[in-house]
């Protein structure tokens, strides 16, 4: 069965909501978004590579990972884990990295994975936003992301 997708921008563009119904169950769905093993091979948008991802699931833990560009250009970015409620909620903060090192514009991704019987829809609300172009380019980002999972999830359920 092919993931359905629902996508839409709120609160002024500052917001941003998607959601995805995966044919998986959501252990696995929330282990492919906490186990860097399963995460480095789709995290990212299309054509990108995950060539480093550090992860500390639980609350205060921090998370840090490298999305190679096509072009070899590498972009960072971390946060802090708020909230961990396996499986079912991940609340964490989200900055990109600088090149100088200092963090961007901290943001708040929340991710919730709820049980549809053998399915799982994955909401993802990103908040915070500096403007609606920064909104824009995360949208993109993230539904290229979510595309990459879901391929990630119908492989590892083959």
């Amino acid at each position: 069965m092919a993931p359905t997708t629902s996508e839409s921008t709120t609160s002024a563009d500052r917001e941003l909501l998607l959601t995805r119904v995966l044919d998986a169950p959501r252990a696995l769905v929330f282990r492919a978004w906490t186990d860097p093993e399963h995460l480095v091979r789709w995290w990212g948008p299309k054509g990108f590579t995950t060539p480093s991802c550090t992860m500390d699931v639980r609350p205060g833990g921090a998370w840090r990972i490298c999305m190679r560009g096509p072009d070899g250009v590498d972009h960072w970015v971390w946060g802090v884990y708020r909230e961990v409620v396996e499986p079912e909620r991940l609340v964490t903060t989200w900055a990109w990295e600088e090149p100088d090192g200092s963090s961007g514009r901290e943001t708040v991704l929340t991710v919730t994975f709820e049980e549809q019987g053998t399915r799982t829809a994955l909401t993802l609300h990103h908040a915070r936003f500096g403007d609606a172009v920064e909104c824009e380019n995360h949208r993109n980002g993230w539904s290229q992301i979510l595309d990459r999972l879901a391929a990630e999830i119908v492989e590892a359920t083959a």
